[in-house]
């Protein structure tokens, strides 16, 4: 079932061959497997830690499930002292948690082959710390339930390689395109977008769903002439490097431009006291919509603070017009945040 962020989930029909092609892109993509390896589910089954076992199924890899059966910092930090050349499926939170925890704890994790990052937005700054607190042991995925966790990738290797150049427009994408996958940029009407022009991002891969569960009329809106229009905004840069700019149902349009959340995130992160930040827009009668900021942050970050923050990256026009401190983001259980939450507590 997909993740349920912007709606109700719909049940995804994922063939045989679906999943063959997605465990060989994962070989070919990700990391090569043997039957030494090892994969920990700290991540809910039903989604991509789940998915990723077929991988290690198909080479002899054990599957290991924590006592606990979810994800605690410190039974992850002794199982990856117990276990060699182990690796796990990861929201960019649980990385966060574990460079968090490791800074509080600190310990040599001898068993730690690669996480796999996936599933929510994994911000620059968040990559760069955990490349510093694990080497190049950090790897990237993006893709969908539709087309699963393929769509495109990055290795340990290049995260680590562009944290070592300060290579930011690598580590603000999402990677290249998985070897099976053709990514399309198109506009509304179908067309391709100009070069590194923001449109839909389009998928054409053997990984593409059979369609959703009796609900045809989703599946009609979704796959269109063999193409998985995936719902999500995004360019190709002139490297082949996808940028994932955000949801087509997150895109703000204020005063008749649009204003990509993730921009304004990614800007927001920058701030040393800033832990955790989500960006809606929220109505405005002048402008239509206006920037929204919901922040985790330590005692003391100011509006002030973070304005100059944005100033400093991004145009004046995107930086928040309104800002809201608190604990914590509401998640669903794989670590994307829910906007949907988020616009029912804030947008009066």
């Amino acid at each position: 079932y997909t993740s349920g962020t912007t709606g109700r989930p719909k049940g995804v029909m994922l063939t045989h061959a679906n999943l063959v092609a997605m465990a060989l892109n994962f070989h070919a993509d990700m990391l090569a497997i043997g039957p030494d390896d090892v994969l920990i589910h700290v991540a809910p089954l039903s989604h991509g830690s789940g998915l990723y076992a077929i991988p290690y199924w198909m080479h002899g890899g054990l599957q290991v499930v924590p006592e606990s059966g979810g994800f605690d910092e410190g039974e992850l930090a002794d199982l990856l002292c117990h276990y060699r050349n182990a690796s796990l499926f990861a929201a960019p939170t649980i990385i966060t948690r574990m460079v968090r925890h490791q800074g509080e704890n600190p310990r040599d994790l001898p068993g730690l082959r690669c996480f796999f990052a996936g599933g929510a937005p994994f911000y620059a700054q968040d990559i760069k710390a955990a490349v510093a607190c694990f080497g190049p042991r950090v790897a990237q995925m993006y893709g969908q339930g539709e087309t699963p966790m393929t769509i495109s990738a990055l290795r340990a290797e290049a995260i680590a390689q562009a944290v070592a150049r300060d290579d930011m427009a690598m580590l603000s994408s999402v990677g290249y395109a998985q070897t099976t996958v053709e990514i399309d940029i198109l506009g509304e009407d179908g067309t391709r977008v100009p070069p590194a022009q923001v449109g839909e991002i389009v998928v054409h891969s053997p990984t593409v769903m059979a369609g959703y569960w009796q609900n045809p009329e989703a599946t009609a809106r979704t796959i269109r002439n063999g193409g998985l229009w995936t719902g999500d905004m995004g360019l190709v840069d002139e490297r082949g490097l996808l940028h994932l700019k955000d949801r087509s149902k997150d895109v703000i349009i204020s005063g008749g431009s649009n204003i990509y959340p993730r921009e304004v995130e990614d800007a927001l992160l920058a701030h040393p006291g800033v832990r955790e930040v989500a960006v809606i827009g929220v109505p405005d009668p002048e402008w239509g919509e206006s920037v929204m900021a919901i922040v985790v942050a330590q005692d003391g970050v100011s509006e002030e603070a973070l304005d100059a923050t944005c100033i400093a990256s991004i145009a004046r026009f995107k930086r928040p017009k309104h800002y809201a401190f608190v604990d914590s983001l509401p998640k669903n259980p794989t670590g994307k945040v829910l906007k949907s939450e988020l616009r029912k507590r804030h947008v009066r």
